[in-house]
């Protein structure tokens, strides 16, 4: 596997526009809630809507949840409270956490609404604008907590396509906008987060690079869930592990010990690395591998 230097072409043009959209639009906004993948609460978060929208009242939705470890979400929730923003754990597919991010909204929100109210503006809604990159689950999100299906939600980065308004019961319209990336990554790192998650699109990276990456990821640090999810020997693969071969090579016999496990083979017994990488991309983006955080507090 050859190193791969992130240098892609990966920032639409429509994306610089949304940008220019989303400050324009803020000045309509009373709070910013911004949707993070809690598998990597830092990577997802795009650097950009810190700068535009430091005068905002903001919470944080950690999302997925139920694809994340349990232990390192709750370190998150501590790291953002300790910053002075809300951190509220969901998992929209199923709608838990919903509430409580309507709660942390109008707590947040509490100081200005007593200052509309002494001018009399009594029962002024609360506007939030929805942010987050592509794929951390802005429009199922979005759907649970207007109780309807009001964003077109797919598993495509970048599905959700135009703005609109959206008013829930609770005295809240909602601004939904694209899922936007910002132009350049503060490291590779960043952007392999990024891809291990679907926010990048597969297309525009090699497969089989990113899903060693993440091979190597996993044996480093939830080897016993790798082991437990493609039946391998334990003994075998830390004999590999143990092996004097480079770490390169290990986390190749153990990807290619997968591929046989899963038929990922083609003609001659040669390893079908296009398939076994598919099939490890899938299973941990679907929480098969098991509960996993990549970014570690």
């Amino acid at each position: 596997m050859e190193d791969n230097k992130m240098n892609i072409n990966w920032y639409p043009g429509h994306m610089a526009k949304t940008k220019r959209q989303i400050i324009e639009d803020l000045k309509l906004i009373d709070v910013v809630v911004e949707i993070l993948d809690a598998r990597i609460p830092l990577s997802s978060q795009n650097p950009d809507v810190k700068g535009y929208t430091k005068n905002k009242k903001k919470v944080v939705i950690l999302n997925k949840t139920d694809l994340a470890d349990e232990t390192e979400t709750k370190k998150w929730v501590k790291y953002f409270e300790e910053k002075g923003i809300p951190a509220v754990v969901t998992d929209s597919n199923n709608g838990k956490g919903i509430n409580e991010v309507i709660r942390a909204v109008k707590e947040v929100s509490k100081e200005n609404q007593e200052k509309f109210a002494d001018k009399g503006r009594i029962g002024k809604s609360i506007r939030i604008m929805i942010l987050g990159i592509p794929n951390v689950g802005k429009s199922s999100f979005i759907n649970r907590i207007t109780k309807k299906n009001s964003a077109q939600v797919g598993n495509r980065p970048g599905v959700t396509r135009q703005k609109q308004w959206i008013r829930i019961e609770d005295g809240i319209e909602l601004m939904d906008t694209p899922g936007v990336l910002w132009p350049k990554f503060e490291s590779e790192e960043v952007g392999l987060h990024l891809a291990f998650t679907g926010s990048i699109k597969d297309d525009i990276l090699e497969k089989t690079e990113i899903a060693y990456q993440l091979l190597r990821f996993l044996v480093n640090n939830y080897l016993d869930k790798v082991i437990e999810r493609y039946k391998l020997d334990e003994n075998e693969v830390k004999e590999i592990l143990n092996s004097d071969e480079e770490e390169n090579n290990k986390i190749v016999e153990i990807m290619e010990t997968i591929a046989k496990k899963r038929g990922a083979i083609l003609s001659g017994g040669r390893i079908d690395y296009e398939k076994v990488s598919i099939i490890l991309l899938d299973e941990f983006r679907s929480g098969k591998i098991g509960r996993i955080t990549i970014e570690k507090r």
